[in-house]
C-alpha cells in the first residue's frame, strides 16, 4: 500500500528549499548530525548572516529544525525533520514508476511488434 502523496504547496516548498546548492549542502552536513550556524558557514565559506539566510529558508521549508541548547539559551543547533524527505521519496517514487510502467509497455509493443508478420 502506497502512502498518499504530498500536497503540492508542501513539495514545492520543499523543492524550493532545495533548489540552492548551498542549502543542499547543508543538508549533506545536517545528515551526519546537528551543527551550529557558524559551523556550516565556516564549511561553506561563506559569511554567518549569509548561511543564516539559507538556515532560514530550510526552517520555512520545514526541512530543519531549531534544537534546544541545555547550557546555553544562546546557542543554536539545527537537525534534519525526516518528514519533508520522506515525503519527497514517495513523490519521486511515483514518478519512478510511472516512467518504469512507460518503458514496460513500450518493450511490450516492441516485442508484439517484432513477433507480428508484416
Amino acid at each position: 500500500m502506497t502512502s498518499p502523496a504530498p500536497a503540492a504547496s508542501d513539495l514545492d516548498r520543499t523543492l524550493a528549499a532545495l533548489a540552492d546548492p548551498v542549502r543542499r549542502q547543508a543538508i549533506d552536513m545536517l545528515r551526519r548530525g546537528p551543527r551550529r550556524p557558524a559551523e556550516m558557514a565556516a564549511a561553506f565559506d561563506v559569511s554567518l548572516p549569509v548561511m543564516s539566510k539559507h538556515l532560514r529558508v530550510l526552517r520555512q521549508g520545514r526541512l530543519i529544525e531549531e534544537m534546544p541548547v541545555e547550557d546555553d539559551a544562546r546557542m543554536r543547533l539545527y537537525r534534519l525533520r525526516p518528514e519533508p524527505f520522506d515525503d519527497l521519496g514517495a513523490w519521486l517514487e511515483e514518478v519512478q514508476a510511472f516512467w518504469s510502467d512507460q518503458l514496460d509497455a513500450f518493450k511490450d509493443h516492441v516485442a508484439r511488434r517484432r513477433r507480428s508478420p508484416r
